[in-house]
Order: C-alpha cells, then structure tokens, then sequence
C-alpha cells in the first residue's frame, strides 16, 4: 500500500489508517487484536484512537479503546507502527475523564498523555491530537457559528507552548488537531511561527460524500501550509453503504445507538446517499467501494481512517484501495453533490 509524508513531519503513513473506537464496544479485544492484524498483513501501519474511546463515549467504558491497542501493540515492533491518538476537550461534558479537568493546558495535557502512554504501553505517541476545539466551534453536526455560546478556553499559545513541553520530554512526536476549521488552523500556525513553536502537521475532520465542506476552505489552507488531511467517517457511519436503504432497521451504529449520529439525521441526507448507491451500482461496485474509492483519491487526502466491526467489513474497506473511479464517475459524484450539497456538516 501507498505511503505518504504526514504533513510536514517524518512520519510516513499508509494511505489507509485503521480507526479503532469500535474496540471495547462494538468489538471484543480478541476482535480489535485480528483486525489490526489484517490491516498490518495489507500493508497499514497507521492506527488511530482516542483516550474518550469507544463510541459512544461511556464512563464504564472509557479508556478501554487504548487498552485493547496496547495489548495488541506490546507485541509487534514499534517502529513499525505510526500511533495516533487524540485527548479529549472540554465542553462536551466527559466528566469521567481526568475528573472533568479537561482544559489543553500543560497539566490537563500531561495527565491526558500519561494516561494514555500507559493503556497503550509505548514510550511515545508518533501524531498527538486535539480532538475538538476547546473555544465555541460548532462541530459533531451543528452547522452555524453561534457568537452566544462563548465560554472561557485554554488559549492557544498556551496550547501550543504545552504541546512543545510534550515534544521535548519525548512523549509525542508530533501533534495534529481534529474537527477544526479554517480560523483555528491559521491561528495555530500563525501562534508557531511567531513563537517557534511546534506546528500542526495533520488535521483529522469528518470527510465523505455527503459532507465535503472540508473542500470549501480548509483545502487551501491544508495545501499551501503543508497539512495532511485524515479524513474519518469516510462511509458517515455507515450509511453510505447502502444497508439502510433496504433495512432501516439493519445491524450499526446508526441504529444501535439512536440520535448520536446527528448530523446524519438531517434533510437530503436518504435522498444523498440513494443517488450514489444507484450510481456505485450502474457502474458495477458496492457503494462501499464506492464511497471510500472517492475519498481515497482526493489530492488533499494523506490517509483515511476506516472503521469496521467484522474482518468481512474491514476486508472490503481495504479492498478498495485498488478502485479507480472513472472521470465518467466523478463527474456524475459531482451532479449529485450540487443537487445535495453536504447534507450531513
């Protein structure tokens, strides 16, 4: 499998990346161990979780995401191996994790990595991420900028500032942000340059065939200050399968956890995701293969987090790797984007 520089660090990451927050829910350990074990054997050595995982996030459960990787990295050679994982912000009222002290300040960030260097089992996180803005941002399926709900939040020199801390004891390596948008992205970079600062080398947002809001602005700034984009939810939870369309009622996550996917709940978003898998299937592929074809060959894309709850599932997300989508398809993808234009942001 293709491998490509992850922004502007060393890490060099295969195109595809295994996201991991079904592990511990959804999947047992003895699951997660055998599909980090397929991945490896097709090539992936990049492996993404998050010290919240897994989703939904749970105090019974939280932590145990990083736990299962652990077990499961203890055994294979760490240089092989790019991990990512992210910590959790505050405002979205995680109280079990770190006690609620969920600022991105140094000692919130310190608990956060130690916690997860020691469920992991490693000496060092390869790409650190912010996993959600700590200031007012709509994000997770809100869809405007609302000057009302300001709250106080870490600034983001502080930030940055904590993050180089990290880097210099060699806990991280490298740090990364998610769900971001155009105005966080420029300021941390502007906040690196002006104080010689880390800056970020990778940006982790939701990405798919019914969200491409990331195309709007964030493209261009990802392009010309070197970021790489990890898109996730590349089948928006599933439903870009198709399975919902001939079962509403079928085995996922959008089922088995009503009303916590919200963006997908949103008008266009059956009508979206129909047309597509009429197109995947005039033109002789699963809408699956489909959807992560085209997410595969953007040019900003540096690699994509898959997920998946069965070997049968992760096989053909890999699988698709090897799709070429026609210019024939792409243009049709694009008719059908301005006839519903991200439905799911």
């Amino acid at each position: 499998m293709e491998r490509k520089r992850l922004g502007d660090s060393a890490l060099q990451v295969s195109a595809i990346c295994l996201g991991t927050m079904t592990f511990g829910q959804q999947n047992s350990e003895a699951e997660g161990h055998a599909q980090l074990d397929r991945a490896v054997a097709n090539g992936v050595n990049f492996i993404d979780t998050a010290e919240m995982y897994p989703v939904p996030p749970r105090a019974e459960t939280c932590g145990e995401t990083e736990r299962i990787v652990g077990t499961w990295l203890r055994g294979q050679a760490r240089d092989n191996v790019v991990l990512a994982t992210k910590a959790a912000g505050p405002s979205r009222g995680l109280h079990w994790i770190r006690e609620g002290k969920l600022g991105y300040d140094l000692a919130s960030l310190r608990a956060a990595v130690e916690g997860s260097l020691k469920r992991l089992q490693t000496d060092y996180i390869d790409l650190y991420q912010l996993h959600w803005p700590a200031r007012n941002q709509p994000m997770f399926g809100q869809w405007q900028f609302d000057p009302a709900q300001e709250h106080p939040a870490t600034p983001i020199l502080e930030t940055l500032a904590a993050l180089a801390t990290l880097v210099r004891e060699g806990k991280i390596r490298y740090f990364g942000l998610s769900n971001e948008h155009p105005w966080g992205v420029m300021e941390f970079l502007r906040l690196a340059r002006e104080h010689d600062l880390p800056r970020p080398v990778s940006l982790q947002n939701a990405y798919s065939l019914i969200n491409r809001n990331f195309e709007t602005g964030l493209a261009e700034v990802c392009h010309r200050e070197h970021i790489g984009l990890l898109p996730y939810s590349p089948l928006a939870f599933g439903l870009l399968s198709g399975k919902y369309l001939a079962n509403p009622n079928a085995t996922g996550r959008i089922t088995e956890f009503p009303g916590f996917g919200q963006r997908y709940g949103k008008t266009n978003v059956e009508p979206a995701v129909a047309a597509y898998a009429e197109l995947a299937r005039c033109n002789d592929m699963t809408p699956s293969q489909m959807a992560l074809a085209f997410v595969y060959s953007r040019w900003f894309t540096a690699s994509t987090i898959i997920g998946a709850t069965t070997l049968a599932q992760l096989d053909e997300n890999l699988g698709a790797w090897t799709r070429r989508l026609p210019e024939t398809v792409l243009a049709e993808i694009d008719k059908i984007h301005l006839r519903y234009t991200n439905p799911a942001p």
